[in-house]
């Protein structure tokens, strides 16, 4: 349940106007989530749900004609971004394995995305100089993807455990009380 109420966050956060802030969204953090708790099975709900809000973004918010080909990177990441989190966080979750699922599912979206605008658009001249002006356009975008990503992930991944630690201590104290 935890696990899809991350993705409704998430979608939320990409909903709502969020002009200043840069592409803070709970995407990247509800995804590893999700591949981690979630069986694989139940990974196209989340891919299926994050579609449909792009499709709807691009036409009805940002009234662009749709083309699904524009897309298909950033939905290939969601899925690698899943996959991410079920490959180095469903049998053994730690610190240093979220911490670098934080790492990894930001900076790859930034390589990839940034590379695809860069390749297929005309926004950047498709020189050395370009890609590099790309690529330093997009750091404040990436720096609060990785930021918002380490919050929603600390969270959904360190709550439960700070919870079980109050419980235990709670415990403890009530058996050397009696």
């Amino acid at each position: 349940m935890p696990a899809y109420l991350l993705l409704v966050l998430a979608i939320l956060t990409r909903v709502m106007p969020h002009h200043g802030w840069l592409n803070f969204t709970a995407v990247g953090g509800a995804l590893l989530y999700f591949g981690a708790r979630r069986p694989w099975r139940e990974m196209l709900a989340p891919l299926a749900a994050l579609m449909a809000t792009d499709y709807c973004l691009t036409v009805f918010a940002y009234h662009y004609s749709f083309a699904w080909t524009a897309y298909v990177t950033t939905w290939a990441w969601y899925l690698a971004v899943m996959a991410l989190g079920f490959i180095l966080l469903k049998t053994k979750t730690s610190w240093l394995r979220v911490g670098a699922a934080v790492v990894l599912g930001p900076s790859s979206f930034f390589l990839i995305s940034n590379y695809g605008v860069w390749a297929g658009g005309t926004m950047y001249p498709r020189t050395l100089a370009g890609l590099a002006t790309c690529y330093a356009a997009a750091i404040p975008f990436y720096r609060n993807d990785l930021l918002s990503t380490a919050i929603v992930a600390g969270l959904a991944f360190g709550v439960p455990v700070l919870v079980r630690k109050v419980r235990m201590e709670r415990q403890a104290g009530i058996v050397a009380a009696s």
